[in-house]
């Protein structure tokens, strides 16, 4: 060995004082950290999950809140109002807006309960079950392409996380939801 190769280079002292911020940054990381880029990644994957149906929605001057509701009518055919409410998590007043849309435009109906004439239900015409269906299948692309690129035993695991995220307290009504749905047999 030559006595040129022997000798260490110095650093610069600003590489010196990257390298020890780098390492105590890296030293310091909590799981807090992590959880925010879960957050962020969460952003992201929601902006593009519901991007594909807000550009078919706008074909139709609609949006989210539309969507949202028309996607549970469709799966829960007859759903009273109150329910609605309760899934959505909204006011009577910003349900009552876009509501009023979907009935005018001929995408929703309401009827009178059968046991309570007061009880509105609401179903989806015809035309209302399409949408829902093409809104659905653009999503639902979108779960089968990612769930096909996923190892299998993730599969389980993006599932029981979606379900993770929700209030522990509302986990049973979802579970009911869906068991309605289910049995309900309604597309999307």
């Amino acid at each position: 060995m030559n006595d040129l190769s022997a000798r260490k280079i110095a650093e610069p002292a600003a590489v010196v004082a990257w390298r020890r911020a780098a390492a105590e940054a890296a030293a310091t990381t909590t799981s807090d950290e992590g959880a925010l880029e879960l957050v962020e990644l969460f952003f992201f994957a929601y902006r593009d999950f519901v991007g594909d149906a807000d550009r078919l929605l706008e074909n139709y001057g609609f949006g989210r809140a539309h969507h949202r509701v028309l996607h549970f009518v469709s799966r829960r055919p007859g759903l009273a109002i109150a329910a609605l409410l309760e899934i959505l998590r909204i006011t009577k007043q910003s349900l009552n807006r876009v509501l009023k849309q979907l009935l005018e435009a001929g995408f929703v109906e309401a009827r009178e309960g059968v046991l309570d004439r007061r009880q509105r239900l609401l179903y989806p015409t015809p035309q209302g079950a399409k949408l829902a269906r093409d809104l659905a299948a653009l999503q639902t692309a979108r779960f089968l392409k990612v769930m096909d690129e996923l190892p299998p035993a993730a599969r389980g695991a993006a599932s029981e996380f979606l379900f993770a995220m929700i209030d522990s307290d509302e986990r049973e009504r979802v579970r009911a939801h869906l068991a309605c749905a289910k049995a309900a047999g309604a597309a999307p």
